[in-house]
């Protein structure tokens, strides 16, 4: 029996995604805490961008329900603005971004715009805010999302942040470089494998099976060589994660 949750489990696959020294775009929801957990862990001098015009040296040292909360500007490195923030993604300076969305497709591309006909959706889902951006002009992009047969689909009913297109090399063929380098789910790690980038099982969360994720899963979901199952937290990667999220509001 584990000793941690998934939520926890998330977070801390999401943290190790990220490398020191590099500048990343946070987002919202867990990877704030990701953020956190990987400063105080393996990348001391990673740097966090924030959508609101923020960037940090350093994790809050208070608790953060959003981005724009007071403990965020509080010792900022940088209080800006969104254009000069979101600038940096076109300057290409920007090394990883986090997002999550509605749907994701076998290629990455991601939906937060409708379910449905366009003319006539049957859910009207935020938009894009940043994400297109961030998807579009980060070196790598990492995605957060459960694990359900209707959120991981074939074919996303619209493509608000591009991933991998249809496959192969139509997204370097669109202009855009970097692409989705981890799906990070509830159930295992997806990630890009093969000339066709699609996304493949590339690890497996304790107390899942290879069944009971394709199951889950909205396309023939292929199984990397050399998929492994996801490396437990470490003692020091739960005492960060509890440092920063003091009373699990999101573990």
């Amino acid at each position: 029996m584990a000793d941690y949750s998934i939520q926890e489990l998330m977070i801390i696959s999401a943290a190790r995604e990220i490398a020191d020294g590099e500048l990343v775009f946070v987002g919202m929801r867990l990877p704030i805490t990701a953020y956190g957990v990987a400063r105080l862990t393996h990348a001391p001098n990673a740097v966090g961008l924030f959508e609101c015009g923020i960037a940090r040296y350093a994790p809050a040292e208070d608790m953060l329900y959003t981005m724009g909360d007071p403990p965020n500007q509080l010792n900022a490195a940088w209080l800006s603005g969104l254009v000069p923030v979101m600038s940096q993604l076109q300057r290409g300076r920007v090394d990883a971004g986090f997002i999550g969305g509605a749907e994701v497709d076998r290629y990455g591309n991601i939906n937060t715009s409708y379910i449905g006909d366009f003319t006539r959706p049957d859910v009207k889902l935020p938009g894009s805010g940043g994400a297109a951006d961030i998807a579009a002009m980060s070196k790598r992009l990492l995605v957060i999302m459960n694990h359900e047969k209707k959120r991981l689909v074939e074919k996303v009913a619209y493509v608000t942040s591009p991933g991998y297109l249809s496959g192969g090399d139509s997204r370097a063929r669109a202009g855009l470089k970097g692409g989705p380098s981890a799906l990070i789910t509830d159930r295992g790690i997806l990630r890009p494998y093969g000339p066709d980038n699609e996304m493949h099982l590339a690890s497996i969360h304790e107390g899942n099976t290879i069944e009971e994720i394709r199951e889950n899963t909205g396309w023939n979901l292929k199984i990397q060589p050399k998929m492994i199952e996801t490396p437990p937290p470490s003692p020091e990667e739960m005492a960060a994660l509890h440092k920063i999220d003091k009373d699990g509001f999101w573990r």
